[in-house]
């Protein structure tokens, strides 16, 4: 049952990562000309949008995973006597220090991930001006709300 959830899991990401690589290996030439991925603005302008948005999407799902495990740990040191959860840690403490580092690198994965949305998005809207809005009398004024 190990073997079949691990191959679930790694099956999937396999199968994407050789779906990108055809993508963007994707070109031929016949008599007509000749047409790869990159041609089409429809792949290639929305691909930098939507890495950035799975980069942000993973971000979360790595903070949701850090919070929880944070949690879990957590309860593990100090017990809740209100629904009867014991203190572990005192018997496995070998077992919760790893679970701790755990957490911690996962944490710092998520500030890795943080910084590459931001640097991912500084250089997605420093393509674009800043909107510009016209005042009644024909100036243009840039328009920022707060």
């Amino acid at each position: 049952m190990r073997t079949a959830e691990t191959l679930l899991r790694i099956l999937p990401m396999a199968l994407c990562v050789v779906a990108l690589v055809i993508m963007l290996k994707d070109s031929q030439t016949n008599e007509y000309g000749s047409l790869s991925y990159s041609d089409l603005g429809a792949f290639s302008s929305s691909n930098q949008d939507l890495i950035l948005y799975m980069m942000q999407l993973l971000t979360y799902i790595i903070l949701a995973a850090g919070a929880i495990s944070t949690e879990v740990v957590y309860l593990a040191y100090k017990g809740d006597a209100s629904i009867t959860w014991s203190q572990t840690c005192g018997s496995f403490g070998g077992f919760c220090r790893k679970a701790t580092a755990s957490i911690a690198i996962t944490f710092i994965v998520t500030l890795c991930y943080a910084g590459l949305s931001l640097i991912s998005s500084y250089r997605l809207f420093s393509k674009y001006d800043a909107p510009v809005a016209y005042t009644n009398k024909g100036i243009e004024v840039a328009t920022f709300q707060a």
